[in-house]
């Protein structure tokens, strides 16, 4: 799929992605694999779809809020260090650029993201 064209409409939930795994260095548990799929841009902000498998990764994020469709993971922000938090269908979670965090995902998550 393309980017969403002005009056289109997409199931967000059933959009199929193409998944890939994630770079070795990146894999702490398991073999997780990821899919984006950008829906449109606005300006200099991208709106898409995320989703990773089970499994925990690190990674360096990006200016970024989130709503999570559906799954079920454990972030753990580990530069700078705060709380962890639990998300779930449901979960809005801003996250900013550089922060480097741990995603444990223990049901297949899918978010849309603005970024």
């Amino acid at each position: 799929m393309s980017e969403l064209a002005a009056g289109e409409r997409a199931d967000a939930a059933a959009l199929p992605l193409v998944h890939s795994p994630l770079p070795s260095d990146e894999v702490i548990i398991g073999t997780p694999t990821t899919a984006t799929q950008a829906l449109a841009a606005v300006g200099e902000v991208e709106i898409g779809i995320w989703e990773m498998t089970s499994g925990t990764a690190s990674d360096t994020e990006t200016d970024e809020v989130f709503v999570v469709l559906s799954g079920h993971a454990r972030i753990e922000f580990v530069e700078p260090a705060l709380p962890a938090i639990e998300v779930e269908a449901g979960s809005v979670v801003r996250l900013a650029e550089g922060q480097r965090t741990v995603w444990t995902v223990t049901e297949t998550l899918r978010k849309v993201y603005i970024a």
